[in-house]
């Protein structure tokens, strides 16, 4: 007898010994039977054969199942990472070549809900295993290859024309004119418009932007500054945002819940909105009030308010958390920022006056609120009730202050008569610390609101349809609704 060992087989497997002569004559005794053949019966050396090659696949398959134990989860999802971040990195590619986007419309929704779903994907994993460094060194260092991959983009591929506008107002800005007075189609500014796109976005009203975005746009010039420096600030905020995970003991991993967010890629890096600083002030405000340091979180809220007016939705949130005296510090650096400009006079918010009255897209529970009102104006009330009801609710519940980032950032875009794709970025960092399926969902879906571009590239008004917006807050509404339904019966559970 002879052993027939394998390092790999569990068990030892013993054959009888077959000799040199046994197995030559094979090849000569054609005419005889199978069974006379190297003394075995018909079928049974097939038979050990097959059971020896059987042992050993299972043998094979029980060690790499071992192995996966060991790598499991950690080693596992790190690989699930890096090939998630390399189709990314492919849809994102597409995106940036594309030189003219509004083209490809309808292939560049697809693709974005396709890196929406690997996104979220990427998140349930991040939120649901403990991973490494090597995890972090990912999604990291992908974010940061997306970024550059989107910045290559021709900037004729620019999702929306608010950067022309940025660039007027900074031309204005550098001819010593003051932009809350001047408008694009003003008589005899018509050499402060950029040839490429002479009509820039309300080209009939002044500016609605608040004095530091203004700042900032009177030092850049050209439409790729903007793009790179919008990404600047982008970055930062997940820097920020990691310091922000680090102060409330959270994973730094969840920090991909917005460094891979399509929705963040491609308003900032790709279209260069200027959001961007309104988020990394926000979050450096919000780092310095749970750090307690009131003075500085105060004058950092100020600084997100002279960047996008949302911030104010916090005000209460702040107050609540700091001595009164605060206050004061936010409404001189408000002052300060729009001394500069005070040559408007009056006319100083007709820009902002004008966008509220006037722009209206993609919205959603506004709708609602007006068929109710049965005006705009009416409409625009109640949504203004509701916002304070919900701040004075989160206040006196004294709501933890990114919880009420969120609930606030996120709600107002639900009951605002505007609501642009680039607007759902303001709540996705507080998706680091708080994965609402809902408001994840929205920030996938909200890609849909570029679909209108479809049907006025072919000559139709632009504006949303009904089946679009169906699609987009369809099932966001639903699962807000069971997720209240569900809060609410565990709590009458509970109170039994």
């Amino acid at each position: 007898m002879v052993y027939l060992t394998d390092p790999s087989y569990p068990t030892t497997l013993m054959l009888p010994q077959i000799s040199v002569t046994s197995r030559m004559s094979c090849t000569v005794c054609q005419g005889k039977p199978q069974e006379q053949l190297n003394g075995f019966p018909s079928g049974r050396g097939q038979g050990l054969n097959k059971r020896a090659s059987m042992t050993h696949i299972v043998a094979v398959f029980q060690r790499y199942v071992d192995w996966l134990k060991t790598c499991w989860p950690g080693d596992i999802v790190t690989l699930g990472l890096a090939v998630l971040a390399a189709a990314l990195t492919g849809i994102f590619r597409w995106v940036a070549r594309q030189e003219d986007l509004d083209a490809r419309m309808p292939e560049f929704i697809e693709l974005m809900l396709l890196a929406g779903i690997l996104y979220v994907i990427g998140v349930f994993w991040v939120d649901r295993f403990r991973l490494r460094a090597t995890a972090l060194f990912i999604i990291l260092a992908s974010a940061v290859l997306f970024r550059v991959v989107l910045l290559s983009a021709p900037p004729a591929s620019t999702l929306s024309d608010d950067v022309y506008r940025y660039q007027w107002d900074g031309r204005a800005q550098r001819a010593h004119l003051n932009p809350y007075v001047v408008f694009p189609n003003q008589e005899g500014l018509e050499w402060l418009q950029n040839p490429e796109r002479p009509e820039p976005p309300g080209e009939e009203t002044p500016t609605i932007y608040p004095p530091l975005s203004e700042f900032a746009y009177r030092l850049i010039e050209t439409v790729p500054g903007y793009n790179r420096v919008s990404t600047i600030l982008d970055v930062a905020s997940a820097g920020v945002l990691m310091l922000l995970l680090a102060a409330m003991n959270q994973p730094l991993h969840r920090v991909l819940v917005y460094a891979w967010n399509p929705a963040v890629l491609i308003s900032f890096a790709m279209s260069g909105h200027f959001d961007s600083l309104a988020i990394v002030t926000l979050l450096a405000a919000l780092l310095f009030l749970v750090t307690n340091r009131p003075a500085l979180s105060m004058a950092a809220l100020a600084l997100s308010f002279l960047s996008k007016f949302f911030p104010v939705l916090l005000l209460v949130t702040f107050l609540k958390r700091v001595r009164l005296a605060h206050l004061g510090l936010f409404a001189v650096l408000v002052i300060a920022f729009y001394a500069p400009f005070s040559g408007a006079g009056l006319h100083l918010l007709d820009g902002a006056r004008n966008y509220a009255r006037d722009w209206e897209y993609n919205a959603s529970f506004f709708d609602v609120l007006r068929f109710v009102a049965r005006s705009r104006i009416g409409a625009e009330l109640l949504a203004g009730f509701i916002l304070m009801a919900a701040m004075g609710y989160l206040a006196k519940r004294q709501a933890a202050p990114l919880w009420s980032s969120l609930i606030l950032t996120g709600g107002v875009l639900l009951v605002s008569p505007t609501a642009f794709p680039w607007y759902f970025t303001w709540s996705i960092p507080f998706l680091c610390f708080y994965p609402s399926s809902a408001w994840l969902l929205m920030s996938v879906t909200s890609v849909l609101g570029y679909t209108p571009a479809i049907t006025f590239g072919a000559g139709e008004p632009l504006q949303n349809s009904l089946l679009m917006l169906s699609l987009e807050y369809g099932p966001v509404y639903l699962w807000l609704v069971y997720y209240c339904w569900a809060a609410r019966t565990t709590k009458l559970f509970q109170g039994q």
